[in-house]
């Protein structure tokens, strides 16, 4: 691969304005049923444009600052910095900043607003459980997502979630329409129910409707980077195992990173699962196991050992250090 390397965006920027379209049609929709006022619905609408505008300029230090995570240097990380160099190289691409974020549970993602802003963060535990070979493919991930747009369109989705939720919340405690407008009070008794219901169901159908799209997305196109789909599978077998013994505490904050980043951090259960921001890890493994079939003509396995038993610690983890 070289500068003029071919990605894929799967018409993110389609998807952007498709979703603009649902979300103004959600937010008339309640204000039409509550009857709120013009001067009402237009405080929100700010907030959703303030949102968007905080999201493309600052989404990478607020994904950041959520994880607790510190920028690490080359002396710090230099095999960390190798990989990520090696293959912004292939790419073409400018290298984005390297951070590690204090924390057991296996995970990474990537943030910024486009290539040349961009930040890669793995967990102290993602570090501990990969070999050399699985980081890379973790990272090839990562880096794909940020060549693919997929920051941008997460950070505008996320910025559409915020204005129903906001807006529903709103609904709740004003109740929709003015005080001496007493004909809409039924009206807005059920737009205040429609808004508390809708408003998380919502912002979860938004934030669903792409990533698990551009997990797929990442998975093809980071493995078609390294070469190596292999890895990629076996990291996330790795990695979905790590989230289930050690989940990462939720936090206002990192609910928001979470959709970056590659596996899901949270333990799912029941109805949650029915929201998840990824897609079943069970069947990536199968695709990229596909896919490298038919890249290499030939069986494959995965590497580091037999999949049967879970969670191993690989004999030689990356940064050992990280996890004292």
């Amino acid at each position: 691969m070289n500068g003029n390397m071919k990605v894929h965006g799967h018409c993110n920027g389609l998807k952007t304005v498709l979703l603009f379209g649902l979300m103004w049609a959600v937010i008339m929709l309640i204000w039409w049923l509550t009857g709120a006022s013009e001067d009402t619905l237009g405080v929100y609408l700010i907030i959703g444009v303030a949102s968007t505008f905080i999201s493309y300029w600052f989404s990478d230090r607020i994904a950041i600052a959520s994880m607790g995570a510190r920028h690490v240097s080359e002396q710090e990380a230099p095999e960390l910095y190798r990989i990520v160099r090696e293959l912004s190289a292939r790419a073409g691409k400018p290298m984005p900043r390297i951070y590690i974020a204090p924390t057991m549970s296996p995970n990474a993602f990537a943030t910024g607003r486009n290539e040349h802003h961009a930040a890669v963060c793995c967990t102290q535990g993602i570090l501990q459980i990969l070999n050399e070979r699985e980081l890379r493919g973790v990272l090839g991930h990562e880096l794909m997502h940020v060549y693919n747009h997929d920051i941008l369109t997460s950070a505008i989705a996320s910025a559409m979630a915020t204005v129903i939720t906001y807006l529903g919340y709103a609904l709740m405690y004003f109740g929709g329409g003015d005080d001496d407008d007493r004909d809409s009070g039924p009206l807005g008794f059920l737009g205040v129910m429609l808004s508390a219901i809708l408003a998380p169901i919502g912002a979860s159908l938004i934030q669903l409707a792409i990533s698990r799209t551009r997990e797929y997305d990442a998975d093809e196109d980071g493995s078609k980077l390294t070469g190596d789909p292999e890895a990629l599978a076996s990291a996330l077998y790795k990695i979905s195992y790590g989230v289930k013994e050690c989940p990462m505490p939720a936090t206002a904050g990192n609910q928001s990173t979470a959709a970056m980043m590659i596996e899901s951090p949270f333990s799912e259960q029941g109805f949650q699962k029915l929201f998840s921001t990824h897609p079943p890890t069970a069947d990536r493994i199968n695709r990229l196991m596909q896919m490298a079939h038919e890249m290499h003509g030939t069986a494959v396995t995965m590497p580091g050992g037999t999949p049967q038993v879970p969670y191993q610690q690989t004999a030689q983890p990356v940064y050992s250090q990280y996890g004292r």
